[in-house]
């Protein structure tokens, strides 16, 4: 017996196909599907081509039925296995290491303020924020902002993170700025000078890192706490210029690690050349990153750290500092890489672009910033939810665009309300529609409770004919002598086609007569019935059309569905109805 002669096989890959298409948009992806069917028939696996084969024709016939068909055809004949399916997808995150050791849990996110947020914090951002609600702890805001040089902190992204963090659904418990705590990483740049545990060190940098290569101190290292502190009152007092001192943080010159040896903790930096957006010349010597935030993560007593592997080395740096301070380290969770396809999530690319007019603002569709996900109607839910599912391993994880809309469609599906859009339109006039026709299309073929949009096509009394809009994908598609069926209307024939239009005559009205014919479905627009529409595309491009007449009523903010092109955010609307895309 063949394959396609085995009635069980055939049903198990029908069974399998209707369940992944309803979790993919309708259409079962039939690679994913080899895996699963040979997970249950062991035997197949020597008939890989033969199965691929089968499972490609199943896959095809199940795919040219609309998805509100596939459901209810899954509610009707595996319920259990649709409501297995939903619990598999529903992911946890693990537990937090040794969070029963701390009277409360603490995390904290802690952006520099020289950009907006874009997806690459979203896990750094998501992860604090759910540990911190699961164990009913602490999220805090820290503003990273000791660097007025070279990643210099711009007064809007203040607000601007603040916004984002509230959108996405992470407010902070409480807020710091580390620019506002400079007296105080001085206190503790003292307390360790006096201790003998930093030294401040004038060497020329190259001197300083061969002498760090060699493993031997440089002649800074071992001056008596009363000179070093001496000369950290040079640095505040203007004693020294930019690039002449820093203060440094003994560790073990004999670190396999080179990059821990003495490592940097505080510099100075000309106040009249490079002045602080908040605080203008008011300080001359900053703190490097892991002395500020070293210090911070102790002194506001997080308990645990989520961010990504490269700063594993920042850790065993700032360990050495805590030792100093017989303090106790946090508890660490290093993730691995997150690398969207496609998605730009260098903060330097996005501000040169901005900056250089390669996109139109920091909300511009080709970003992957939180404002430009806001702006296409991407939801907040869907963002947390597939940071969830990825969670904090330490392995490098690469998703694509469509991992990110899969999580956003099963948002939007059962919220957006459907319209007609027509792309490019063309004309399509219809002969032989002897009567008027009244047509109710619902807002959400689910949901007929959120109501209709309703037409009545009333042909012309002199030659019976009803004339419509149509994309022009559908004429470009239309074969002469075949059947198309307007969608919720009636079915026509086409009888000619041009460029930029068609003629076509009445069929029949029933839908039937279309399934047995399996006639194509289009959206329509009545003449007379269009909106001017656009819709700016993730590329930037725009997409020129006309959206039903019952779309002026929407809302700014508002998320639909253009039937048959795909979810889109209503941007404005006026005299004409301007919306982003989403995806399909």
């Amino acid at each position: 017996m063949t394959l396609k002669d085995d009635k069980e096989l055939r049903e198990l890959i029908r069974k399998t196909a209707l369940l992944n298409a309803t979790q993919h948009n309708g259409k079962a992806q039939a690679g994913a599907l080899i895996g699963k069917i040979i997970g249950e028939r062991q035997e197949l696996k020597t008939k890989a081509k033969e199965l691929s084969a089968l499972v490609g024709e199943i896959v095809s016939e199940v795919n040219s039925i609309s998805a509100e068909e596939q459901k209810r055809i899954v509610e009707n004949e595996w319920p259990q296995a649709l409501k297995k399916e939903k619990a598999e997808e529903e992911k946890h995150l693990p537990p937090l290491p040794n969070a029963d050791k701390y009277p409360q849990v603490v995390t904290r996110f802690s952006p520099n303020p020289d950009c907006v947020l874009h997806l690459g914090s979203a896990r750094a951002i998501i992860l604090s924020h759910e540990y911190a609600r699961m164990y009913r702890g602490k999220f805090l805001l820290r503003f990273e902002d000791t660097d007025p040089k070279v990643k210099r902190p711009v007064l809007e992204f203040y607000d601007s993170i603040r916004r984002d963090l509230s959108w996405i659904g992470c407010k902070p418990d409480e807020e710091y700025i580390q620019s506002d705590r400079i007296p105080l990483y001085y206190e503790y740049a003292e307390r360790l000078l006096k201790d003998s545990n930093a030294y401040v060190c004038t060497c020329i940098p190259d001197e300083f890192r061969k002498k760090a290569l060699s493993q031997k101190p440089c002649n800074c290292r071992n001056l008596p706490p009363t000179e070093q502190l001496e000369r950290w009152n040079r640095m505040l007092n203007g004693g020294y210029k930019e690039g002449e001192a820093v203060v440094r943080v003994k560790t073990d010159l004999k670190h396999p690690n080179p990059a821990v040896r003495d490592w940097p903790a505080l510099r100075i930096i000309n106040p009249k050349k490079y002045p602080h957006p908040r605080l203008g010349s008011k300080y001359r010597v900053w703190p490097l990153y892991n002395f500020s935030t070293g210090l911070d993560d102790h002194l506001m007593g997080i308990t645990h750290i989520i961010r990504g592997k490269e700063h594993l080395t920042n850790q065993v740096r700032q360990e050495y500092m805590y030792r100093h301070l017989c303090w106790k380290y946090p508890e660490a969770i290093h993730y691995g890489r997150l690398q969207i396809t496609g998605a730009f999530l260098s903060k330097s690319k996005i501000v040169q672009g901005v900056r250089e007019g390669t996109y139109r603002g920091w909300d511009d569709p080709r970003l992957a910033t939180f404002v430009a996900l806001r702006r296409r109607g991407i939801t907040p839910e869907a963002i947390r939810k597939m940071i969830i599912d990825v969670g904090s391993k330490p392995q490098d994880v690469t998703l694509s665009w469509e991992n990110l809309y899969a999580y956003n469609r099963k948002n939007l599906d059962p919220t957006s309300d459907r319209y007609f859009f027509v792309s490019e339109p063309a004309e399509l006039k219809v002969q032989q529609v002897s009567k008027a026709f009244h047509a109710k299309l619902p807002l959400h073929p689910e949901k007929p409770a959120r109501g209709y949009r309703e037409y009545t096509i009333t042909p012309k009394s002199s030659d019976n004919t009803a004339t419509f809009w149509i994309s022009k994908k559908d004429i470009d598609a239309a074969e002469t002598g075949a059947t198309v069926r307007l969608m919720e209307l009636f079915n026509v024939k086409i009888e000619s086609i041009k460029a930029d239009s068609a003629e076509a005559s009445f069929a029949s009205e029933s839908y039937e007569d279309a399934r047995k014919t399996k006639a194509r479905l289009i959206h329509w627009i009545p003449k007379g019935e269009a909106f001017p529409c656009q819709v700016v595309m993730p590329d930037a491009t725009v997409t020129e059309g006309f959206a039903e007449s019952a779309c002026k009523k929407l809302k700014p903010d508002s998320v639909i569905q253009f039937e048959r092109f795909g979810f889109v955010r209503v941007d404005e609307n006026d005299a004409k109805l301007t919306a982003y895309y989403a995806h399909k």
